[in-house]
Order: structure tokens, then C-alpha cells, then sequence
């Protein structure tokens, strides 16, 4: 089937500024009438399940299951949460669906809502996103205005109130539950699971929380069909899905793409290849906590299975690429230090192990690097994956084991050179 763009259709439309009035015009709140009176719930959730709908926030879970799972039975509230944290670096994808279509992500809220059977939601906005933030208070005014949202849903009997919650910049609170202490107004501290949110999440009711890009794809799920989009890309990876390409690429910037596009293509035709007309080096395809690629890697297609056969994972969807002149020993000095930084502390193996990968590797980087540290880091790595709260140890110490396992040899040189070999010689 041919692949059509469906979430950023509307950018090749001329002067289109997502008002409510130009979304309608061109398609929008189509979906969610049809929802509400031609589908019931369990026939939505049904609907989303075939359609193989997964997770675009990073983990990639099946959006469908994700929502089977609110007990039907429950006499607490419902609630759904879109999380536009967009915290993973490399990704910039969310920021620009909530600024330039926010209506396709309200009524994806809506339907969403409604197949739960929730009559209050919320979207936790990243707290740097300031006119995000207010083009979605602008977005949901209007939605009230023309009975989108409120009481009594185009004459359907359906409520539902949606509100923007803004984070104050915390890396930790894109993990689900670390979202959910956030909103409660707690610190941003991940949650022991089980519970999961869907049985005890946001004020320990049955909660839903799902990425912005994932929302954006429900309507047109709901109004072409879940065959037409499991139609799209790779069985287990259907579906279209925007890639946030950065570094040294010609055409840096987003790309709604199918899964069964190889890195190859997504950054030699796409993006334009490398710029300055030098030599890929690494890849990571995922944001920053995904294991990173090389050249060997660039037949890989960018679906779930296929990177996670290749040693590394789809993650948030930012890829970002690294030409000749980049120094790994650098940019893992850089990530560690990203991650020791947002670590919120409650784990040890976390809070001490983030610490140290980054002092290791700082010194590594500086020319006072010692032979053993390169097996001191990867035996830290493994006593920081699996055992924490959250992935956020797993998020540190995977890429550093990438880059150990694909140049050793840079490390190495590091060390037996007392300096960085690619010091003043243009290195990024």
C-alpha cells in the first residue's frame, strides 16, 4: 500500500496556522462524531488494538493493550494523561505537533478519553515549551467553543475536561509514573511497579498515559480503519512515524516516515546525507539512551524488531548522526553528564553509578584516562541495568556500552596518547 503522510499533512498546505477553523476545513473533528456515535467503547479499543497501534514515547508498548487494561469494573475516576515532556535528547517531534496541530491532539484526546471512559484529562507540558503550552490553552478555548470538549459532547452524552499541566523541566518526569508524583504535585519520583498506572495511577485511579504523537494517530485510525494503517510499514511496526534527524545531515528537521525505511535511506535521501561531504561515523537512532550504530548498521530498518536485533532501539525517534570529526570519548562524557544530572537520586545504582560514569569518562577525555577504566565502566553498566525503579540507569549505561563495544580503539587512545587525539583537529 502506498505510504500517505496523515499527522503533518497539513504543512504543505499554504499559510495553514492549525486554527480550529482551518483543521476543520481540512478534515479535522471528522473522527471524533463517528467515535462517539457509531463506536462503543470496547469497539474503539478493539479498533486501536487490531490497527497494532504501538507507543511512540520510547517504549513502544501496543497502544490498544495499554487501554484494555483499565478495569471496567472500577468505581474510581478514569484518567488519561498526555505526556509532552518530550525530554529525550535528539527529539523534537511532539513540540512541533503541539505547535503547529494542536487539534489533531486534542481530538485524539477525546476519543481516547472516551474509549476509556474518562471525563477528566490532562497534558502534562514540558515546562520549557512555553508557546507550545500556549497554543494548546488557545487550541482548547476553542475546542469548549464549538462543543469538542466540555458537557455533553456533540449531543452525545459524553463529558470530558481536558487541562495543561506545566512541568518544570525534569528529565526523570517523562517516565510515566515519575509524571504522575509530578502532577500530583509531589516530586518527580518514579513509582515502584506493579502497580501499574492502569490499575493505581494518577491519584491512584485507573490512568492512561500515552505520548503526544500516539494521540495524534487516533483519529485517523478512527476514520479510515484499522486494516488502512496496519497496512503501513512492517507486521509489528505499523504505522507511520516521525523521525527527528539532528547533527551533521544536511536537511536536519522531522520526517513522517514508514518503519520499513532503512537508515540508509532515512539519512542519505531524506536529510540529504552528511554535510561538509564527510564520512558517517556513528548513528544513534533512538535519543540519546539508545545504543548507538555505524556505517555496518545502515541497511537496518528503523522498525522496533529490526533495531532491537541490531543491538540498539527505536526509542523517541531521535536520530541523531555524528560525521568523522566526533570524538565518542566526548560525546559519551557529554550523555553521561546528561544523565547523572537528571538522575532524580531514590536509586543507588543510579545516583552513584551516573556519577561515576561521567567523572570516568571525564577524565578519560581530559588525558588522565587509565587502562582499567575501560573495563571499570562497562562492569559499572551491568551493575546499573535492571535494577533500578526506573530505566533511567539502563538509559546511562547502554549508550556508553555502545560506544566501548564500536571504538574501543578511541578509548584506548585516549588513554595510551594522555589527551584527546581529536583535540583542535575540528572534532565536535
Amino acid at each position: 500500500m502506498a505510504f500517505e503522510k496523515i499527522l503533518t499533512r497539513y504543512k504543505d498546505i499554504p499559510n495553514y496556522t492549525g486554527t480550529i477553523d482551518e483543521y476543520i476545513a481540512h478534515g479535522g473533528y471528522q473522527a471524533l462524531p463517528k467515535a462517539l456515535r457509531e463506536l462503543q467503547p470496547a469497539q474503539l479499543i478493539e479498533e486501536v488494538k487490531k490497527s497494532e497501534l504501538r507507543g511512540r514515547g520510547g517504549a513502544g508498548f501496543p497502544c490498544g493493550v495499554k487501554w484494555g487494561f483499565i478495569p471496567k469494573d472500577s468505581s474510581k475516576p478514569k484518567y488519561l494523561v498526555c505526556n509532552s515532556d518530550e525530554s529525550e535528547p535528539g527529539t523534537f517531534k511532539d513540540r512541533m505537533l503541539i505547535e503547529e496541530e494542536p487539534h489533531q491532539l486534542i481530538e485524539g484526546i477525546v476519543i481516547s478519553s472516551y474509549a476509556i471512559g474518562c471525563h477528566l484529562a490532562f497534558i502534562y507540558c514540558r515546562g520549557e515549551f512555553v508557546h507550545g503550552a500556549r497554543v494548546l490553552q488557545r487550541a482548547l478555548a476553542d475546542a469548549y467553543a464549538r462543543g469538542y470538549l466540555g458537557k455533553n459532547i456533540l449531543g452525545s452524552g459524553f463529558d470530558l475536561d481536558v487541562y495543561v499541566h506545566r512541568g518544570a523541566g525534569a528529565y526523570i518526569c517523562g517516565e510515566e509514573t515519575g509524571l504522575l508524583e509530578s502532577l500530583e504535585g509531589k516530586r518527580g519520583q518514579p513509582r515502584m511497579k506493579p502497580p501499574f498506572p492502569a490499575i493505581s495511577g494518577l491519584y491512584r485511579c485507573p490512568t492512561v498515559v500515552n505520548n503526544v504523537e500516539t494521540l495524534c494517530n487516533i483519529p485517523h485510525i478512527v476514520i479510515r480503519g484499522a486494516e488502512w494503517y496496519a497496512g503501513i510499514g512492517p507486521s509489528k511496526s505499523t504505522g507511520p512515524r516521525i523521525f527527528s534527524v539532528s547533527g551533521h545531515v544536511e536537511r536536519p528537521g522531522n520526517y513522517e516516515l514508514p518503519m520499513s525505511i532503512t537508515l540508509r535511506e532515512l539519512i542519505f535521501e531524506d536529510a540529504g546525507g552528511i554535510s561538509n561531504g564527510r564520512r558517517l561515523k556513528a548513528v544513534i537512532p533512538g535519543g540519546s539512551s539508545a545504543p548507538v550504530l555505524t556505517e555496518q548498521h545502515l541497511d537496518v530498518t528503523m522498525d522496533f524488531e529490526s533495531l532491537g536485533a541490531a543491538g540498539t532501539m527505536g526509542g523517541s525517534g531521535g536520530v541523531i548522526v555524528m560525521d568523522d570529526t566526533v570524538c565518542m570519548v566526548r560525546v559519551g562524557e557529554i550523555v553521561s553528564r546528561f544523565y547523572h544530572h537528571e538522575s532524580c537520586g531514590q536509586c543507588t545504582q543510579c545516583r552513584e553509578g551516573t556519577a561515576w560514569l561521567h567523572k570516568i569518562l571525564h577524565r578519560i577525555e581530559r588525558g588522565q584516562g587509565r587502562k582499567e577504566d575501560l573495563d571499570l565502566l562497562l562492569d559499572m553498566c551491568d551493575n546499573m541495568k535492571g535494577k533500578t525503579i526506573c530505566v533511567l540507569s539502563d538509559a546511562a549505561a547502554m549508550p556508553i556500552e555502545s560506544y566501548l563495544k564500536y571504538f574501543r580503539e578511541e578509548f584506548e587512545a585516549h588513554v595510551r596518547e594522555r589527551a584527546c587525539p581529536f583535540e583542535g583537529k575540528g572534532a565536535s
